[in-house]
């Protein structure tokens, strides 16, 4: 089983490898919150131990994101904070369970054990940006009624793009979540598959584009419908 850690404190963070690892799991650390959102919708992780406070993007904000994202990966929240309303602010945006620290590697691994056991009662079937919508069972992207089916590498790369709707995902990011931090991808492979995605919005005449952002990465930019707000011109 493969546990994914966002946790910026440094020791901590090795000593939950370390307790995980003696009890057999696969452990993926990183240590801010937006690369734990990233890294959870790329995934498969069969839990994820988030704690609240993180630089930039919360624990909070993290979890949300997921969830949106369509993630269903149980998580496991930690806080230095006992208040019932920390815990009720983290089971709102999508947490399962909850731990204040400190806790012992005991108290851990039940709560893993207890997560892991059951499914998360959320079921989310696609991700829906503008007028397209990407469907996380089938690999299909759909708008209106036409539909077209993605590679395995295009729905990697479509569902890191639908997911940060909005905002940059840079090329590094793309190379590493889709080919692997080890891999001999470069820029080249990026573009291809920007471009190859680019053929399929197309095809479903979606007005979602993929915006290019010079020398950094690419957006997902999701245009009004066609028939909202007059005649536009497409991309």
């Amino acid at each position: 089983m493969r546990i994914l850690i966002v946790e910026d404190d440094i020791r901590l963070a090795r000593a939950l490898e370390r307790i995980l690892q003696e009890n057999g799991y696969l452990v993926d650390t990183v240590h801010d919150g937006a690369s734990g959102r990233d890294w959870a919708i790329v995934g498969p992780y069969d839990a994820i131990v988030c704690d609240v406070m993180l630089p930039g993007m919360d624990g909070f904000e993290a979890v949300r994101a997921i969830r949106h994202a369509g993630v269903t990966t149980p998580i496991l929240m930690l806080t230095a904070k006992s208040s019932i309303s920390d815990r009720i602010a983290g089971l709102d945006h999508g947490a399962d369970d909850y731990m204040t620290k400190p806790f012992s590697p005991a108290e851990l691994m039940a709560h893993l054990r207890a997560l892991t056991r059951r499914q998360s009662a959320m079921i989310f079937e696609s991700i829906d940006t503008g007028d397209v919508s990407l469907k996380l069972e089938t690999h299909d992207l759909t708008c209106g009624d036409k539909s077209i089916h993605l590679s395995k590498r295009e729905f990697s790369l479509a569902k890191i793009l639908f997911a940060n709707k909005g905002r940059i995902v840079s090329k590094e990011t793309l190379i590493d979540k889709i080919w692997g931090p080890d891999s001999n991808a470069d820029d080249n492979n990026v573009e291809a598959y920007i471009s190859f995605l680019r053929k399929k919005l197309r095809f479903l005449e979606s007005t979602t584009t993929i915006e290019t952002v010079r020398r950094v990465g690419y957006r997902l930019v999701a245009q009004p419908p066609k028939n909202a707000g007059g005649d536009r011109e497409g991309d």
